[in-house]
């Protein structure tokens, strides 16, 4: 157990008393820790960052940048552009003022059913951890802390506040506990968050093993470790365990229950003081502790022209070519061009739960594709797509008083005295959870003008009694939890609509009665819902098979939404859903060309590949996302990405897939064979469609020459050249592939190298050494893999260029 504090703090930390001390180890509200003057310990400020610095309030906040999602950012297998999505995260945090970004999220994708992968890398632990080191390292160079999460095997959603994650110590320590070590010792991430889940019966708010025996022993790391929101469970055991902040605050298991445990003999007080020095570590590198920091002026705002290149740029290189026959993309400008599906005219740019940001827009692929093309564009909606109706967007309500598109909210106390009036751009409103204001809310009053007249399917969102009126109609919803997963107040929360015929102007009003029973003692998501009414899939067909038929090329775009890809939900299914797959088949069989652009961050199955000329794998794009889809099909900037997880061929065809505990333990069972390991080994009903690593960009390439380079380590070097019309970037991976049946195959290196057309270059890749090691279990140690095996020189694991025999 690791009690010794930083010397350096030692004489702060004599002058607090213990009651002083352990206060300060919990958060002084949602997302900030508590100042304490009498050592110079100033307020530290901590903001949501997976895809945006989104700031101290969970919903409603400031406009704030929205980026690609991280599977997107990943793809590009570039350190340096994920080295520049640190620092430009860390510009969006200084603007407000925000000293730590809860991200990366460094899981792997080890089941594609995982409802947050989307958030996290990559399958890869090699990948997962350089990528994220250079993300650490972009971050806290402008002096924000990044923090490493989620600490650890909280690979899914299901049940993830009771699930117990059983996973044999080779497994751990090679493959879950891997990305953390490579961004400790590559980067030094100054903070890391403790998961929800149990790890091997013990919970990871509790893990002595992971949090002090591997990453504060034998890392040597000198960072802080805090829980994820609402994730301690105890007071004793939790400080025992290596936690050393709990979050948020004010409320938690520590205050006088782990003052009592310490003087009871339970925790040490080293302990506290091991826990505290931690904190005002991390406070004097973000600037929180002694003289304050400066911050910096004239930084982008989020809507400038500077973030919109940058967002655009860091979007269209990780875009993915899965399929290309025949060099239909890219698109030849002169071209006519039928542009269909629902994700067209609503492009997801975001997932759903913490990573969700206010941004200033989100650029549609209609609004970007008809920017450039003009009148040689034809949009047609697409099927369904949502089983959940949404909060309005898209200026579908506005607020009755300003005018703007989202809605008027007013929050009253049990005596009906205003406490705050709002606007809430997207037409949803946190209560009570941080509010700025003080006073309890007990009723809230929404409020929205529509703009759309017709058949249209109107609603509410959140836990309470509702009274809602539209023109002369009135309902009286109780909407209450389903108590099937932690936290539905603000991720999930409970829903009411019906559909009614209206004229533009009308006004949707909504009263809801808040309840002090539930969960979050009355906190939680509020929001009113507005769309036009769903047609019927035939038409919506048909509509589109018209338009296909008529134009040079149909580009059809589908997806997910937030209902798959979210936090603390998992999907069931890979199937895109709804009717998504029919559209494409009746595309496909209409148009001369049919292009395929997928809106999502995770695999989908794809039945229809076979009938389709090309597929885009566009992932989640950020605010900037039909303006990167049109440059990545126009070729403004090469779609020059690679798959960071293996996309199965059909439902339960990945070595690891359900993602439902039994008797509430998740059993690892594959072990270290998790995706294209698994595959390579045959350990999976079917190979995957395609590899980690496949990308086709707009080039081809031809490889020769390869050879091993003899030295302390095994590197090799490989001629390439670009055999095609344009210029291009290739990505030369290289994976070992141990001589022993029981050592899976594993990604050791990888270069990025741009050539032009026509030209070669020699690109030398010297493996990660920390890829030959294996863990020793009976003799609980480092080992190494070895002698023998092969280096393999690869495009992704389907299509290996050279082979290279090792000693």
């Amino acid at each position: 157990m690791t009690t010794a504090p930083v010397s350096e703090h030692a004489a702060l930390l004599e002058t607090l008393d213990l009651p002083a001390k352990v206060a300060l180890l919990t958060g002084a509200t949602s997302f900030t820790l508590a100042a304490e003057p009498a050592i110079g310990l100033g307020e530290v400020r901590l903001s949501d960052g997976p895809t945006g610095v989104r700031g101290l309030k969970f919903s409603g906040g400031r406009v704030v940048a929205l980026f690609p999602n991280a599977t997107l950012l990943a793809s590009s297998w570039d350190e340096n552009a994920l080295e520049e999505t640190g620092r430009l995260l860390a510009e969006e945090a200084l603007a407000q003022q925000i000293h730590v970004v809860l991200g990366p999220t460094i899981n792997l994708h080890r089941t594609p059913l995982g409802g947050r992968l989307f958030e996290a890398y990559s399958e890869d632990p090699l990948l997962t951890g350089r990528l994220a080191a250079a993300y650490v390292r972009g971050m806290q160079a402008l002096g924000v802390g990044a923090t490493l999460k989620h600490l650890v095997a909280n690979e899914s959603e299901t049940d993830r506040n009771t699930v117990d994650s059983v996973v044999d110590e080779a497994t751990l320590r090679e493959l879950y506990l891997l990305p953390f070590e490579i961004a400790v010792a590559d980067a030094d991430a100054w903070s890391m968050m403790a998961a929800y889940n149990d790890v091997n019966g013990l919970a990871a708010t509790e893990q002595t093993h992971v949090n002090n025996e591997i990453v504060k022993g034998e890392w040597g790391y000198r960072g802080l470790i805090m829980s994820d929101w609402f994730a301690t469970r105890s007071a004793g055991p939790a400080a025992n365990g290596g936690l050393d902040l709990v979050m948020p605050g004010p409320r938690g298991p520590w205050g006088d229950a782990l003052v009592a445990a310490v003087r009871a003999g339970e925790v040490d007080e080293a302990v506290i003081d091991d826990h505290l020095s931690r904190l005002l570590l991390l406070a004097e590198r973000v600037g929180a502790l002694g003289t304050p920091r400066d911050y910096p002026a004239g930084l982008p705002a989020p809507d400038s022209a500077t973030r919109k290149e940058q967002l655009t740029r860091l979007a269209a290189r990780g875009m993915t070519v899965l399929s290309n026959d025949n060099a239909v993309l890219p698109l030849e400008p002169a071209q006519t061009v039928a542009l269909i599906g629902r994700h067209a005219v609503e492009t997801i740019d975001m997932g759903g739960g913490s990573a969700q940001v206010n941004p200033p827009y989100q650029v549609t692929v209609a609004e970007g594709l008809s920017t450039r093309l003009g009148d040689r564009i034809t949009v047609v909606d697409g099927v369904e797509v949502r089983t959940r109706p949404v909060p309005a967007r898209g200026g579908f309500l506005v607020d009755p008083v300003t005018g703007e598109p989202g809605i008027r909210v007013t929050l009253l106390d049990a005596d009906g005295n205003e406490l705050e009036q709002r606007h809430a751009a997207g037409a949803t409103t946190m209560v009570g959870m941080d509010d700025d204001f003080t006073g309890t809310v007990a009723t809230a009053v929404l409020h929205g003008r529509i703009t759309r007249p017709g058949r249209v399917e109107l609603g509410v969102l959140g836990v309470g009694d509702w009274w809602i009126r539209v023109g002369d109609t009135e309902s009286r919803p109780q909407l209450r939890v389903s108590g099937k997963g932690f936290g539905e107040e603000v991720l999930t929360p409970p829903l009411h609509t019906q559909l009614y015929d209206v004229g533009a102007g009308e006004l949707l009003e909504a009263t809801v009665t808040l309840l002090n029973g539930d969960q979050f003692a009355g906190a939680g998501l509020f929001g009113l819902i507005g769309h036009q009414a769903s047609r019927e899939t035939v038409d919506v067909i048909d509509d589109a098979v018209r338009a296909a038929a008529a134009a040079d090329v149909a580009v059809v775009v589908v997806g997910l939404t937030e209902e798959q890809e979210t936090e603390a939900v998992d999907k069931s299914t890979l199937q895109l859903p709804g009717a998504q797959d029919a559209l494409i088949e009746a595309v496909a069989g209409a148009a001369r060309r049919t292009v395929v652009v997928v809106n999502a961050a995770t695999p989908v199955i794809m039945p229809w590949l076979s009938r389709v000329d090309a597929v885009l794998w566009a992932g989640l794009p950020g605010q900037e996302g039909g303006h990167a889809v049109a440059a990545a099909l126009l070729g403004d900037i090469e779609p020059a990405g690679r798959l960071v997880t293996s996309f199965p061929a059909a439902d339960g065809t990945s070595p690891a897939w359900s993602v439902t505990p039994v008797d509430g333990k998740l059993e690892y069972a594959e072990g270290r064979f998790i995706g294209y390991r698994g595959h390579f080994a045959g350990r999976a009903p079917a190979a995957p469609a395609f590899w980690l690593g496949h990308g086709l960009g707009y080039s081809t390439w031809e490889y020769a020459d390869a050879r091993l380079i003899s030295g302390d380590a095994p590197a090799v070097t490989v001629t390439v050249t670009n055999t095609g019309a344009r210029d291009s970037r290739e990505v030369v991976q290289v994976y070992f592939q141990p001589a022993g049946p029981d050592e899976p195959v594993r990604l050791v290196g990888w270069q990025g190298v741009d050539v032009p057309a026509g030209g070669s270059i020699r690109v030398t890749i010297a493996p990660d050494a920390r890829m030959w090691r294996r863990w020793d279990t009976a003799a609980g140690a480092w080992g190494q893999v070895g002698p023998g095996g092969e280096l393999l020189i690869a495009r992704g694991l389907g299509d290996i260029r050279a082979t290279v025999a090792l000693p």
